[in-house]
């Protein structure tokens, strides 16, 4: 490895060229299969774009590191704990990306909502031959019940775009949150509750050991036939087995996933071939001013860990 004055920074490539040219002569770069083609054991910080497992191992063989920094909000593939006890703060960026995120749940929500994708293919197709009024029939949004599963920063978005939909917003937190507008007319309830009474459901929490398979079996027999359920958080809040069951019997109307327990699914896997699933290949931040202010804040992040600043938003 070539001498450098710079701090040794270990990435997950390959990264954007956004994050590179950020990145170009603040720091030295070291691709993660440094760890196994040269054997390395010293760096200043991690910085992780995809999901690179970071755990108390790759930890205690990497002397030296000042801070850890993702691309993104979740962090699941870092092990917080075992940073915490390190003292090695770890920085995401979850104050960027709420607005883009609830667009894609919309997005998703409507698609299916509508029969969208399904339509799409049809108006393509040599069998479109005349315009008929009983073909693909979709759901009503406007006016309906809008389950919002997490109502944080996230969640309160879709919330903020359900208002504008005139629905009637029932949402479920570990508590009731008190510092709502009145204008969002956003009701607490219990997540049983939520789920038996709401048309829609979006998932909008993030995965903690209390929140995977949060939506199993029992909950999603608990939803009514006709809903639809969309993911925008994390895949494995629900119940993968349990959600395919449900799609293939019909026990819920429609799926709309944004993320998947794999990500992606394996290319056999019989949720894909359901005509009732709408799926985006984990889009909820691709926008291009979203994925700029990621990297900024993830670089800055970054660089305040190495000066033994303050991070501008730590995750532990």
């Amino acid at each position: 490895m070539a001498e450098t004055s710079l701090p040794l920074v270990l990435v997950d490539d390959p990264l954007p060229d956004l994050v590179l040219e950020l990145l170009q002569g603040r720091v030295h770069c070291l691709p993660w299969n440094a760890l196994q083609r040269n054997g390395l054991t010293q760096a200043d910080a991690i910085y992780t774009y995809g999901h690179p497992m970071v755990d108390g191992q790759l930890l205690d063989r990497l002397t030296g590191i000042r801070v850890i920094s993702n691309h993104g909000v979740g962090v699941d593939h870092i092990e917080l704990a075992e940073a915490t006890r390190r003292g090695i703060p770890v920085g995401n960026t979850p104050l960027v990306l709420d607005g883009a995120t609830a667009d894609m749940g919309f997005a998703l929500l409507l698609a299916a909502a509508r029969r969208l994708i399904r339509g799409d293919h049809f108006a393509r197709s040599p069998e479109f031959l005349h315009y008929d009024p009983a073909y693909l029939v979709g759901r009503e949004v406007h006016g309906q019940t809008i389950g919002i599963v997490g109502l944080g920063r996230n969640g309160l978005q879709v919330a903020r775009r359900a208002s504008g939909f005139d629905m009637q917003i029932l949402y479920h937190n570990r508590r009731p949150r008190t510092d709502l507008p009145e204008s969002l007319r956003a009701s607490y309830c219990e997540l049983d509750c939520l789920l038996e009474r709401s048309d829609f459901v979006v998932i909008c929490v993030p995965l903690s050991k209390q929140t995977e398979r949060l939506i199993d079996r029992e909950r999603l027999a608990k939803m009514k036939s006709t809903a639809i359920l969309v993911n925008i958080a994390r895949g494995a809040v629900v119940d993968t087995d349990a959600l395919t069951e449900a799609v293939m019997s019909r026990r819920i109307d429609a799926v709309a996933l944004d993320v998947t327990d794999p990500e992606p699914l394996p290319r056999d896997h019989p949720l894909l071939q359901s005509e009732h699933l709408v799926i985006a290949p984990h889009l909820g931040s691709a926008t291009e001013q979203t994925r700029r202010a990621m990297a900024e804040l993830s670089i800055d992040n970054l660089l305040r860990g190495l000066n033994g600043q303050p991070l501008v938003h730590q995750a532990n």
